[in-house]
């Protein structure tokens, strides 16, 4: 699922080419592509019609664009959402769920999503920030974002650190794959215990993440597949630094002991087991 890199890059696009165009036009082609939006998809195409994007935003994983009316379309990218930047008259995507025609008849905006769990939804004076989305905590690039404020927090808490990054009411836009990159660099295991962590070891963790994510961004995100792409279709190559993520196996690229793998949350961990011990009475036993 794309992370705040992933969805960041995306954001930047949107910004580049959508923000300032007004929208003549909204094409529902798959219902559940706007099941959150709870009037329908007729009210949908009807609330955008005639509507300025101002902005391009995000939160966590969330996209926002506040319109001129003081509304806001509120999209989430689920596991393989695109929003695809596209000369009208080009081919249909085979997966197009959403698309926005512009007054000055350039690009045309799509929503493409091949397993529909990602969606797009109207947020009602949500242009400032979203009700639905409110409860989402900010993530570390942010500028509000509070160091002191999250490691607080974190020590607080009784539960393994992995589970608390992953907690987006904690810290947001941080999934499985920059987690254990993150984990990695900070030499800990994700079974750690949050309240067990000491404050410069927090803030050692959270520099960590901040670096990941900066680092990410810069290389477009990360692209294990063709489902997640820029609004120009470009995928990301992250995954060529990656140290832990997805490495079952080979070298430690810091000493040299094979990456091993472990269930987490019906997913996988990848962790070094020289660099990374798992920590003696962990929260998982």
């Amino acid at each position: 699922m794309p992370e705040l890199p992933e969805v960041e890059t995306v954001r930047q696009g949107l910004a580049q080419w959508v923000v300032g165009r007004r929208i003549v036009s909204v094409e529902v082609r798959h219902p559940r592509a706007v099941r959150r939006h709870v009037p329908g998809d007729v009210h949908f195409a009807d609330v955008l019609a005639g509507r300025t994007v101002l902005d391009a935003r995000r939160r966590g994983k969330y996209l926002w664009l506040p319109l001129d009316s003081g509304d806001a379309i509120i999209g989430h990218l689920g596991m393989s959402g695109q929003m695809l930047l596209q000369p009208s008259g080009t081919t249909d995507e085979t997966h197009l769920r959403v698309r926005f025609r512009f007054a000055d008849d350039g690009p045309e905006l799509r929503f493409v999503d091949q397993r529909t769990f990602g969606g797009l939804s109207v947020s009602e004076g949500g242009a400032e920030l979203p009700d639905e989305i409110a409860h989402i905590a900010r993530d570390p690039i942010d500028p509000e974002f509070s160091d002191a404020g999250f490691a607080a927090a974190l020590r607080r808490r009784h539960t393994e650190v992995k589970r608390a990054l992953l907690d987006q009411t904690l810290i947001s836009g941080v999934g499985n794959i920059y987690a254990d990159e993150a984990l990695w660099r900070a030499r800990l295991h994700g079974g750690r215990a949050t309240d067990a962590l000491t404050a410069p070891a927090a803030q050692r963790l959270l520099d960590h993440v901040r670096d990941v994510l900066g680092e990410a961004i810069s290389q477009g995100g990360t692209s294990f597949d063709a489902l997640y792409v820029n609004v120009n279709g470009e995928s990301g190559y992250f995954d060529r630094a990656l140290n832990a993520y997805g490495r079952e196996g080979e070298p430690c690229r810091r000493c040299g002991a094979p990456i091993r793998r472990e269930a987490f949350m019906n997913r996988s961990s990848y962790s070094c087991p020289r660099c990374q011990p798992r920590p003696r009475g962990s929260l998982r036993g």
